[in-house]
Order: C-alpha cells, then sequence, then structure tokens
C-alpha cells in the first residue's frame, strides 16, 4: 500500500481552518489569535526543517550525527520543561535539573529500548533512534514539567506549614512528603490516563502513522504498546528525579527552607 502524499494545496485547507479559528477568537475577544497564528508558523517552519534534516540522516546513518542530534533535542527540552515554571530556581541549576530529568527520562529509557527490545543493529539506526527519542522527549517533558512546576509552586504557597513543621522536629523529607507525592501524581497521570484511553477512546499518533503507511494493523499496535509502557516508565522516573533534585535544592543541609533560590514569577 502506498502512502497517499499531501501537496501544498492540502496543507493550505488544513491552515485555513486554524486562520478561521484565529479570526473566531479575535471577534469574540479571547486573546489567543496572535499566539495561535504564532504557533502554527512556527510549528510549519520546524517541521518542514526537521524533516529536511531527517531525510538526509536517513540516508547517511553517521553515529556523531544521530548523538548530535539527540544532544540537541535533549538540550531543548530541558529547557522547555524549565521554561514552562511559574517559580523557576535561579541560575543554572533550574537548567540543569531539568535536563537531567530529561535524561533519566527519556535517554536511559530509549537505549534500553533500542537495545534490548526492538533489536536494531546498529542501535543508533536513525530511523529508529531518533522517532524514539522524539516521542520519549515530548511526551515525558510534560510530566515532568507539570510536576517541576507544581512543587515550587506548592513550596512556596505553603512555606508556612513547611516551616512550622521543620521547626517541630521533622526532617525535610517529612515535612513536604504530601506535597511532594502529589506533585508526582501530577505529572504521572496524564500518561496513566493515556493509558487507559488508548484503543477505546483516542488511537495513539503512532499508530494512527504506521497503519497510515501501509503496516499492519496488529505491527502497530505492538509497536504503540511498547511506546506507551516506555513512555509511562520514563515519565514516572523523569517525575521522580526531578521532584528529589528539586527538593534537595530547596532544603539545606541543617533541614531549612531555602526559598531564596526561586525566581518571583515574574522574573
Amino acid at each position: 500500500m502506498n502512502v497517499i502524499s499531501l501537496s501544498a494545496f492540502d496543507l493550505s485547507l488544513a491552515a485555513l481552518l486554524v486562520l478561521m479559528l484565529a479570526f473566531t477568537s479575535f471577534r469574540i475577544g479571547l486573546g489567543l489569535e496572535k499566539r495561535m497564528l504564532i504557533s502554527g508558523s512556527r510549528m510549519t517552519i520546524q517541521l518542514l526543517l526537521i524533516g529536511i534534516v531527517l531525510k538526509y540522516l536517513f540516508a547517511n546513518a553517521n553515529f556523531f550525527f544521530v548523538v548530535f542530534m539527540s544532544f540537541c533535542m535533549l538540550t531543548i527540552a530541558g529547557y522547555e520543561v524549565w521554561a514552562r515554571q511559574k517559580r523557576k530556581l535561579r541560575g543554572r541549576t533550574g537548567y540543569l535539573i531539568s535536563t537531567g530529568s530529561m535524561l533519566v527520562s527519556s535517554f536511559v529509557v530509549a537505549f534500553l529500548a533500542l537495545i534490548l527490545m526492538v533489536g536494531v543493529d546498529p542501535w543508533y539506526t536513525p530511523q529508529y533512534a531518533i522517532p524514539l527519542l522524539g516521542m520519549l522527549l515530548g511526551n515525558t517533558m510534560n510530566g515532568v514539567a507539570l510536576a517541576s512546576d507544581r512543587l515550587t509552586t506548592e513550596i512556596y504557597n505553603q512555606r508556612g506549614m513547611v516551616e512550622q513543621r521543620l521547626l517541630l522536629g521533622d526532617t525535610w523529607q517529612e515535612a513536604s512528603g504530601e506535597i511532594r507525592r502529589d506533585c508526582m501524581r501530577t505529572g504521572m497521570i496524564p500518561i496513566i490516563n493515556s493509558m487507559a484511553a488508548a484503543g477505546v477512546v483516542s488511537l495513539p499518533g503512532m499508530m494512527t502513522g504506521q497503519i497510515l503507511g501501509g503496516s499492519s494493523p496488529l505491527d502497530a499496535v505492538k509497536y504503540q504498546i511498547l511506546i506507551m509502557f516506555l513512555i509511562a516508565a520514563g515519565t514516572g522516573f523523569g517525575v521522580v528525579t526531578a521532584i528529589w533534585l528539586i527538593s534537595r535544592r530547596l532544603f539545606d543541609e541543617r533541614q531549612r527552607l531555602v526559598l531564596d533560590c526561586l525566581l518571583s514569577p515574574k522574573s
């Protein structure tokens, strides 16, 4: 089965729907039209550029080029996680924690999947390595960002209660334990809901793409199950890592809450 190619006219029709939505936003005063148009334009340019890069990369499978592109994706994902937080950690610490969490959640899981599960040879084959890493980064990024943002916000909002418990003799783990657990739940709930609804409410993107590309539905399902499990594991480990590292930064060795390491929301 051949994939039906889309023309520029077909894409223009889809873009027209977004333009109509932006106009609707303008008429009813939502104020989202500018962001909608900028995001749509940015997405188009980014995807066209990555399409050109991947076309070259697939034709020339080079280990160093694949690793370089992977680390570029990691650094951008780490920045996105850090940028989405309302109260960020000062200096480079926040960015390093976000990037380190994404490294644990995506790179390690993707490497294990390529070596042990997919079994592609060589493991850095770009047709497998780049899409797999991209899906893991894109999905785990949301969970880590949600959990990290809620942790810094809740610790700041509930600083009185946390400090009171510290004064009463609790360790920082005990004083912030419930908050940290709630933040971890916040980061993991989206992927848990996605797994629960997959195949019943929605057909996930990778499975749909493979079916449209002519793959057997059962083969597409197997790959989608693998991806969902990997995303769930990556999100969970990434969230736990981020919460632990941020918490260690918020409390010093004398069991005191340190809030001057946080930037204000306006910064």
